[in-house]
C-alpha cells in the first residue's frame, strides 16, 4: 500500500475540494479551478497520467457533454440578443398596466428578467424596481432585497439555467422533465415567502390600465418557443428514438436556434452583431466551464474515489441527508455561483446517494441539495447580483441581510419538509 492509499479517501477528496474552492476565491476561473481539481484528484487517487488523459478525453467527447455545451451557448446567445436589441426592455414596458395590483408588479418585473440567465442580471431589473417602488415608502435595503430575491425565483427548475441542466447531466438516467416537476414547487414557495415581506408595506401607486396583451406576448414569444416547443420536441424525440441518448437535448437545441433566428429577424440584427454575441468571452468561458466540470466528474468516476468515501462514511455513520444538505450549502456560500456548487458537489453526491441509499428515489435528494445549495448562493457575500443590486440602491450588505437571512432559512426548512414528503410519496 502506497503512502497516498494510507490517507483516508475522505481526506484526499476534501483536499481536492479545498483546492478548487481556494482557486475560485483567488480569482482563478471556474474552468481552470475544476481542471486543476481534476488533475490533483487523479494524482491523489493513484491514476497514471495516461489514465488521466483518457478520462479527460472521454469526458469531453461524451455526447451529452457536447450537447450540454451547445445548449448553454445557445441560451447565452438568445439572452444576450434579447438584451442588446432592447427586446427585454420592450417586454417589460408592454407588461406595465396589464396587472393593476401594484405589489404584484414589483414582484413580477424582476421575475420576468429572471426568465433569462444573465450574469449580474439583477442590475438590469433594478431601474424598474426603483421606478415602481419610488413612492411606496420602501427603504433602499427593501428595494434591493425585492430586486435580488425575485430575480432568482426560477433557478431551481427553469430549463434555461445551466445549473438545472447540469444536474440532469450529472445524475445519469433521470428525466429532465421529471426533475423540473420535482423542483418547481420550490419556486412557488420562494415567491410566497418573498411576497410576505411586502404585504405589510405601504401601497404602491398603480400603473395606468393596459388591456392590450398582444405586444407583451409578441416580445415573450422567443422564450415561450424554447420552453413549449423545446421540451415538447425533446419528449417526442425520446419516445420516437429511445436509443438516442440526447433526444431531449436535441429538442432544446432546435427550439433555441429557432428562437435566436426569430429574435434576429424581428430586430433586424446584422450578422456582425450576431457574430459578436456568439464569440462573447462570457459565452466561451461558460463552455469551457461545462467541459471542465464534466472532466472533474469523469475523473471522480475513473478514480473510484466515491466508492472509498462511501465505505468510510458508512463506517462513521454520518447521515446521508446531512451530507446532501451541508456540502452544497457551503460551496454555494463560498463561491456565490450555482454552477460551482452543482459542478463540485453533485458528482460526489450522486454516486454517494446510489451507494448509501440505492433503493430510494434520487429526486428528493437532488431537490434538497438544490434548495440548500442555492440558499448558500443567495446568502453569499460574493454573489455578483447581490453586490450589484446593493450598489444600485445604495444599500449596505448588513441592511439587506436583515431581510435576506430569514427567507433563506425558510427555504432550507421547506427543502427538508418537502424531502420527507417526497420520500413518503
Amino acid at each position: 500500500m502506497t503512502f497516498l492509499e494510507q490517507i483516508p479517501a475522505l481526506i484526499r477528496l476534501l483536499l481536492v475540494f479545498s483546492i478548487v474552492i481556494i482557486g475560485v476565491r483567488k480569482n482563478l476561473s471556474l474552468g481552470n479551478a475544476f481542471c486543476l481539481g481534476a488533475v490533483v484528484l487523479g494524482v491523489l487517487f493513484g491514476l497514471h497520467p495516461l489514465q488521466m488523459g483518457r478520462s479527460m478525453v472521454m469526458a469531453v467527447i461524451f455526447p451529452k457533454t457536447l450537447a450540454l455545451a451547445v445548449i448553454v451557448s445557445l441560451i447565452l446567445v438568445l439572452s444576450n440578443a434579447m438584451e442588446t436589441t432592447g427586446q427585454m426592455k420592450r417586454l417589460l414596458a408592454n407588461f406595465k398596466g396589464l396587472i393593476r395590483h401594484s405589489r404584484l408588479n414589483i414582484v413580477i418585473f424582476p421575475a420576468l428578467i429572471g426568465l433569462l440567465p444573465m450574469p449580474g442580471g439583477a442590475v438590469f431589473s433594478a431601474p424598474m424596481v426603483r421606478e415602481l417602488g419610488s413612492n411606496s415608502g420602501y427603504s433602499p435595503a427593501q428595494l434591493s432585497f425585492i430586486n435580488y430575491w425575485f430575480r432568482h425565483v426560477w433557478e431551481y427548475w427553469w430549463p434555461l439555467y445551466p445549473g438545472i441542466l447540469l444536474v440532469a447531466a450529472l445524475a445519469k438516467g433521470i428525466s429532465l422533465t421529471s426533475l423540473m416537476l420535482c423542483q418547481s414547487p420550490l419556486t412557488l414557495f420562494v415567491l410566497l415567502v418573498g411576497y410576505f415581506y411586502l404585504v405589510r408595506q405601504p401601497s404602491i401607486p398603480a400603473d395606468p390600465v393596459n388591456r392590450n396583451m398582444i405586444p407583451f406576448f409578441r416580445e415573450l414569444l422567443p422564450v415561450a418557443i424554447v420552453i413549449v416547443i423545446g421540451l415538447g420536441l425533446g419528449i417526442l424525440f425520446s419516445r420516437l428514438f429511445p436509443g438516442w441518448d440526447i433526444g431531449k437535448e436535441a429538442g432544446l437545441i432546435i427550439a433555441l436556434i429557432f428562437s435566436i433566428v426569430l429574435v434576429r429577424q424581428s430586430n433586424c440584427m446584422t450578422m456582425q452583431e450576431i457574430t459578436k454575441i456568439i464569440f462573447n468571452p462570457q459565452t466561451l468561458k461558460m463552455i469551457y466551464m461545462i467541459f471542465s466540470i464534466l472532466i472533474f466528474k469523469g475523473m471522480l468516476e475513473d478514480s473510484h474515489a466515491v466508492e472509498g468515501i462511501s465505505g468510510e462514511l458508512a463506517y462513521l455513520k454520518i447521515p446521508l441527508i446531512l451530507i446532501v444538505a451541508i456540502l452544497p450549502f457551503l460551496v454555494g456560500m463560498i463561491t456565490g455561483i450555482t454552477i460551482a456548487f452543482v459542478g463540485s458537489a453533485f458528482p460526489i453526491l450522486v454516486p454517494l446517494i446510489a451507494s448509501l441509499d440505492g433503493s430510494a428515489s434520487i429526486y428528493p435528494y437532488l431537490m434538497l441539495a438544490m434548495a440548500c445549495g442555492f440558499s448558500g448562493v443567495l446568502l453569499s457575500p460574493v454573489h455578483l447580483c447581490l453586490i450589484l443590486s446593493n450598489q444600485y440602491f445604495e444599500a449596505s450588505m448588513e441592511s439587506v441581510y436583515r431581510y435576506l437571512w430569514k427567507p433563506c432559512v425558510y427555504l432550507i426548512a421547506a427543502g427538508f419538509g418537502y424531502f420527507y414528503l417526497l420520500r413518503l410519496l
